[in-house]
């Protein structure tokens, strides 16, 4: 076993631990970004001049009659920019733009003595329009050929020959939603500037490195003159890896402007109109089958919807594109990706990254073309699961087959699967207007990011004298546990106990050029950048506990924070060797760094081995569908998923339980509305509160709810053994959505095929039963399927 993987006697991680500020979470006292203004003197307060139309050219921007507004400082206009006016690392998001892209694109900011005046100072802004024609949809974008960015193509095989072979050649489309993030901190910054002109930004944001660099630019100075910290999030899930930086960068030019702090704060409707969401996507496709049901072919064309600029799409495709075989071996592949350009807010980063996307698109195909078959859907994804020796379409290979069966099993055994299937087939028997079905899905999830570069990470450890330990690492905490699981990896690493070990807010003065928080690669980066420096550390210290033990440091342990010689029964506290390092002058901090090694792509080609790993899991998902109206509940969930060996096992199953709710929520739930008529509200967001985005919440949750982690299950070169978990938990949900349209297909004869939209409300569940109902009556009457059989 690697150095890295290895554990050693009594180790902190693995312990079943809470979140290291759950007290502070639950009785109100963490402090996240916006709290700060309350410790801030002469805080000004800035509000956005929203332009309420699609899409049009701005011909007139008048200001003075917000100046004449009480309360009201200054009026924020590209003019005032000193540096590069682009929030955006592709240079395609002006700050301050001169043509407004989105419903609700801001064109200036209004700063006040209160948020009240900065309101009412953005309310008397006066803004002429050149209105110009605006593509709202998916359909309207790909009709008139509205794309941008990278349009890659993966390539496997010998995709006509494979067409040839098969035996079964099914094609059809698919087109699924967006997702709000709805974190519960919207985007908050506050913007302070000292003596030397040194500009300090807390930002609630995945990756300050990247917001300290826009900031930088946009006020035209050096990275060193810009120092950016995250004290925690109140959640992120993608949403604030990029679109932060615009939000900092305003605070940050106005405090530069007035020489006062000032602080910007999204209220829920300016957060949801203003920020990206997940990528809708459209489907193209086409696929063929062997005799017996094994994939010979897939040729797919995948649209993401990228709104105005780019963002992150083009690597959201990259990733959508990487995962669209899941956990089946696709011999002969070809598959397209494209970015539409709507006038919309610009999509972003959401858990998953794609991954959920591409997976979607292939366990759509599988649930809709097992009835064709004449198979069950389980046995289809059972026949085409990867083997050994296989690799992914873009020639990686899949290292550990094994697991997807594993996991798979052990949810069959877990869940008591085959007995419940025979309850469910004499429960739909019994009752034709209630139906019940049983679905299982797997999943198996790229980690690391597919750009190379970003897979480094960096850590500042320092021992004090008195024996007490910081931590400062690059990653950010949104709530995931991350810092938890630092903790446990230095107090593991250093042989002490817990209680000596503190984490310090994220700051790029302590760890520069860190990669963004996400990718699933928190715990994977600055875990093993953590460890790396307090190996350092406790190197340096073996040899002084050595001296004072009178043996050799190779011989030296330290156990529960006491050092002691292979042996010997002498002991050294660690405190006490500790302060007799100082006292030898030993330094006691270490700068720790790590990169992912064995990772290779070449986005040209779309090849290479972009992941250190794969992350495996399954769930099976019970659901219950009311014939009449489509509504229906989760009756049971059973998931087996792999985390390595668990760094935090009560973090790594909560990340499990909420991964997977929020999954269930895009798939089901989350239905997001635009205005797409040619009135004056056209590409406004419908939904903009929680009263018309409907969140799971209690009652959505599973009646039965039960999580396994699988067990020996050491990822080999990862720290401690273990695997990620951030992400991966989101696509189990897909059994939910495979429950219900097996439900749904109930409702008809044996072997219909229904095609189920995405989010499958309940009204989509109705109109799928009637799907389903109407075969029974075409079938009756003669009538071949709707769905074609090449």
């Amino acid at each position: 076993m690697s150095q890295l993987s290895q554990r050693p006697e009594k180790p902190a991680v693995g312990l079943p631990l809470p979140h290291e500020s759950a007290n502070l979470h639950v009785t109100g006292a963490a402090l996240y970004t916006d709290d700060l203004i309350h410790r801030t003197k002469d805080v000004l307060h800035a509000h956005p001049v929203q332009v309420m139309q699609a899409h049009g050219r701005i011909t007139a921007l008048r200001t003075e009659p917000a100046l004449a507004v009480p309360g009201v400082v200054r009026v924020l206009t590209a003019a005032d920019v000193p540096g590069v006016n682009d929030a955006g690392m592709k240079h395609d998001e002006p700050l301050f733009p001169d043509t407004v892209m989105f419903h609700g694109h801001a064109v200036a900011w209004v700063l006040g003595e209160t948020l009240e005046a900065a309101r009412l100072g953005a309310a008397a802004v006066e803004v002429e329009l050149d209105e110009q024609p605006s593509i709202v949809t998916l359909s309207e974008a790909i009709a008139a050929e509205s794309f941008h960015g990278a349009r890659p193509v993966m390539l496997a095989g010998d995709v006509d020959a494979g067409f040839a072979d098969s035996v079964h050649v099914f094609t059809g489309e698919f087109q699924f939603s967006e997702q709000e993030h709805f974190y519960l901190e919207t985007h908050a910054a506050l913007a302070h500037i000292d003596e030397a002109e040194q500009v300090f930004v807390q930002s609630s944001t995945q990756h300050p490195s990247e917001t300290q660099e826009i900031v930088a630019h946009v006020l035209g100075l050096h990275s060193h003159e810009v120092t950016v910290q995250c004290l925690r999030m109140g959640g992120g899930f993608g949403g604030k890896e990029m679109q932060p930086h615009g939000f900092a960068a305003v605070a940050a030019l106005g405090a530069k402007l007035t020489g006062r702090p000032v602080r910007v704060r999204l209220n829920r409707t300016q957060d949801l109109t203003m920020s990206g969401k997940r990528h809708g996507f459209h489907a193209a496709w086409k696929i063929g089958f062997d005799a017996e049901g094994r994939i010979q072919a897939l040729d797919a064309t995948l649209t993401a919807d990228g709104g105005w600029s780019l963002d992150l799409s083009e690597p959201v495709v990259a990733r959508a594109l990487c995962h669209i075989d899941n956990t089946y071996w696709i011999p002969h592949a070809r598959v397209a990706g494209r970015i539409a350009k709507t006038h919309k807010v610009s999509n972003t980063a959401f858990r998953g990254f794609g991954g959920p996307q591409g997976m979607l698109v292939i366990e759509d195909i599988m649930g809709r073309c097992a009835p064709l078959l004449g198979l069950d859907p389980m046995e289809l994804r059972e026949r085409n699961f990867y083997r050994a020796g296989q690799h992914t379409p873009y020639g990686q290979p899949v290292t550990q087959p094994g697991r997807i069966r594993a996991v798979w099993d052990q949810v069959k055994e877990n869940g008591g699967l085959a007995d419940r299937r025979r309850e469910i087939a004499a429960f739909n028997a019994a009752h034709p207007h209630t139906k019940r079905a049983l679905a299982l899905t797997g999943i198996k999830f790229g980690i690391s990011f597919n750009l190379t570069a970003f897979n480094q990470g960096g850590a500042l450890v320092l021992i004090y004298k008195d024996g007490s330990v910081l931590i400062n690492h690059g990653g950010t905490e949104m709530g995931q546990g991350l810092h938890t699981k630092m903790i446990q990896v230095a107090a593991t690493t250093l042989g002490i106990p817990l209680h000596k070990v503190r984490l310090a807010p994220t700051r790029t003065d302590k760890v520069p050029n860190t990669s963004a928080t996400a990718a699933s690669a928190g715990a994977d980066l600055n875990g093993a950048a953590v460890k790396n420096a307090c190996e350092q550390l406790r190197d340096r210290l073996l040899q002084v506990a050595g001296t004072q033990l009178g043996a050799n440091a190779s011989d030296v342990r330290i156990v529960e924070g006491v050092a002691r010689a292979l042996g010997g029964d002498r002991e050294l506290e660690w405190d006490d060797l500790v302060r007799t390092a100082y006292l030898q002058r030993v330094q006691l901090s270490a700068a720790g760094f790590y990169r992912t090694e064995g990772l290779h792509w070449d986005a040209k080609a779309f090849r290479g081995s972009p992941f250190k790993y794969f992350a495996h899991g399954a769930a099976a998902t019970e659901v219950e569908v009311d014939g009449f109206t489509g509504a229906y509940r989760i009756r049971r969930v059973d998931i087996v998923h792999d985390v390595g060996d668990s760094l935090s096992p009560m973090i790594d199953i909560g990340q499990v339980e909420g991964g997977f709710v929020q999954g269930a929520g895009w798939l089901t739930l989350e239905d997001m509305r635009w205005d797409t008529g040619d009135g004056p509200g056209r590409g406004r967001l419908l939904t903009q509160a929680a009263s018309t985005y409907k969140l799971p919440s209690f009652s959505e949750m599973p009646e039965e709810f039960n999580v396994t982690l699988l067990r020996n299950a050491t990822e080999e070169g990862a720290v401690y053994g273990s695997k990620a978990v951030g992400e991966p938990p989101l696509m189990l949900a897909f059994s939910v959505r495979e429950a219900l349209r097996q439900a749904a297909s109930a409702f008809g004869p044996a072997g219909v095929s229904v095609e189920l939209a995405s989010p499958a409300t309940p009204e989509a569940v109705y109109w799928a039963v009637e799907a389903a109902r109407a075969a029974a009556t075409a079938r009756a009457g003669g009538s071949a399927s709707a769905l074609s059989n090449a």
